[in-house]
């Protein structure tokens, strides 16, 4: 097996990344990450990782294309070190939402993000609440595909009164997440029918699926933004008679 644990981070998120690592046990791992002046990303391990089983903890978040990119190349550097194994560790998969061609000429860009980090010589990732379950089969390498529903669910029974609440999805593409939670905390389920506007982040919220009235409303969401469709299908619910 792998003799040496070894956990790098990119910028994406440095205190993360110290967190998990002090967790485990062990010291994170040097490597430079940086930009030189014509906005190149520049990466070197600087320490030995042959035979090492490497994790880069590096989510994909904004700035988006920078964050990705430190990835690739840091998992180049370390395969090209000699590492035996190298891990992705990604808590926020960027481009998830593009994982369907559901307009003509439109690309699966999520599809194309997984052939990346599998060309780029990943040999596994581990991924937290991807936005659709289908982004597992994108890629042809294993993915651990965690989720933080347990602790969620521990969290509002011990710190909520859930007699009385309803669990919501704001659109059925979160039905199965909701659905989850909802029968870990013993809740009945609603459903926001939502609309996307063309291809702009504003969405229009039409109407509400199961019985909301006089009930406590517990809206589960994977992905927030801008927050504009959590408060529109927050309005809504109040409309249709939630506490």
């Amino acid at each position: 097996m792998y003799s040496r644990l070894k956990i790098f981070t990119g910028n994406a998120n440095k205190t993360l990344s110290a967190e998990v690592a002090k967790f485990a046990g062990t010291p994170l791992s040097e490597a430079e990450v940086f930009k030189f002046s014509n906005d190149n990303t520049f990466v070197k391990i600087n320490e030995n990782v042959r035979g090492a089983d490497c994790y880069i903890i590096q989510p994909t978040c904004r700035p988006v294309n920078d964050n990705l990119m430190e990835l690739l190349i840091m998992v180049d550097a370390l395969k090209r070190a000699s590492a035996e194994r190298v891990n992705c560790v990604i808590p926020y998969f960027a481009y998830a939402r593009s994982d369907k061609k559901d307009q003509p000429r439109v690309p699966i860009t999520a599809k194309l993000v997984a052939d990346l980090i599998t060309t780029a010589g990943a040999d596994r990732v581990i991924a937290l609440e991807l936005h659709s379950d289908q982004i597992q089969g994108f890629f042809n390498i294993p993915v651990d595909h965690l989720t933080s529903q347990p602790i969620f669910a521990r969290y509002f029974r011990d710190n909520l009164d859930l007699k009385n609440t309803v669990v919501v999805s704001p659109d059925s593409g979160g039905t199965h997440r909701a659905r989850e939670l909802a029968a870990r905390l013993n809740c009945t389920l609603a459903i926001g029918d939502k609309r996307r506007v063309a291809n702009e982040d504003k969405a229009e919220i039409l109407n509400i699926i199961g019985d909301v009235t006089d009930k406590n409303a517990l809206l589960f969401d994977d992905i927030i933004d801008t927050g504009g469709s959590i408060i529109r299908i927050a309005n809504t619910l109040k409309k249709k008679g939630a506490k």
